[in-house]
């Protein structure tokens, strides 16, 4: 049995990833200025930072259409025996609802909601294709990845708060208290939903060092196989740190880093990042 693995542009899996395990990727729209743009087709994280930084708006996501879920599944399914898509997770966008309503119109296309995103997305999507080529059927696989998002642990640090300031996800008078005691939010996906937990205080560097030893150390269930390092634009000197305390703090099999999509960018600008992993399976 040939089957096609798809996602959301959201999952910012590398270009090396993509194409090992020839994942489709349908994209998002980024708004700018009034204008929708296909997500890392049609414009960048880097198109999308000099926007900001020259006009100080923001851009914004848009879900993909069920037209273009539509378009995107009707010749896959045709071409493979089954075709199974991974979206960001519906409580952040539309996506999901929209490729369902999509699928119903193929008997071979099947919809798996991360309950995640970025690469927390991206982990989902590199286990459907490492299923798809043990040979399992569709539903098997299903069924394993709608168990698996529940183990995903995805975050980021933050250095700077203005974009989630100008995306009133945060208020100004936060955001200078922040900035006045030099603290760090980290960023977290909870129950499928994005919140803010500990605060970091002090260099960018040293709060770095400190949030990754917080999420990966004395933790006795994480899966050393998998870890991805993903981020926007930092200095090379934070990502040195990260690297060099992932390894001090678990000999993970796979050490991915990657560089934030769109949407990411839209929401927490530059200086962002995350380690992403999983979990263990629950006895």
């Amino acid at each position: 049995m040939t089957i096609k693995i798809t996602s959301d542009s959201t999952c910012d899996l590398s270009k090396e990833l993509v194409a090992k395990y020839n994942i489709g990727i349908i994209p998002l729209y980024v708004v700018k200025d009034g204008v929708s743009l296909k997500d890392g087709l049609e414009i960048t994280p880097e198109d999308i930072f000099a926007f900001t930084d020259s006009t100080g708006k923001l851009c914004t996501t848009a879900a993909v259409s069920q037209y273009d879920y539509t378009e995107t599944f009707r010749p896959l399914s045709e071409q493979y025996d089954a075709v199974i898509h991974i979206t960001i997770s519906a409580d952040f966008s539309s996506c999901y609802q929209n490729a369902c309503a999509a699928a119903e119109e193929f008997p071979n296309v099947y919809v798996v909601d991360s309950r995640n995103l970025s690469t927390g997305h991206g982990h989902i999507v590199i286990e459907a294709a490492q299923l798809a080529e043990q040979g399992l059927a569709p539903e098997e696989i299903c069924a394993r990845l709608n168990d698996l998002t529940g183990r995903v642990e995805a975050s980021f640090l933050l250095d700077r708060l203005d974009y989630m300031v100008k995306g009133g996800r945060c208020s100004s008078v936060v955001a200078l208290g922040a900035n006045l005691l030099r603290l760090k939010p980290c960023i977290e996906v909870v129950d499928n939903k994005m919140i803010v937990g500990k605060k970091y205080r002090g260099s960018y560097v040293k709060c770095m060092e400190h949030y990754v030893r917080d999420r990966l150390e004395n933790c006795d269930d994480l899966l050393y196989d998998t870890i991805f390092i993903t981020h926007t634009p930092v200095p090379q000197e934070i990502l040195d740190t990260v690297h060099r305390t992932v390894r001090e703090c678990g000999d993970f099999k796979h050490i991915y880093e990657t560089n934030a999509g769109c949407t990411i960018s839209c929401h927490c600008g530059e200086g962002t990042l995350g380690v992403l992993y999983l979990h263990k399976p629950k006895n």
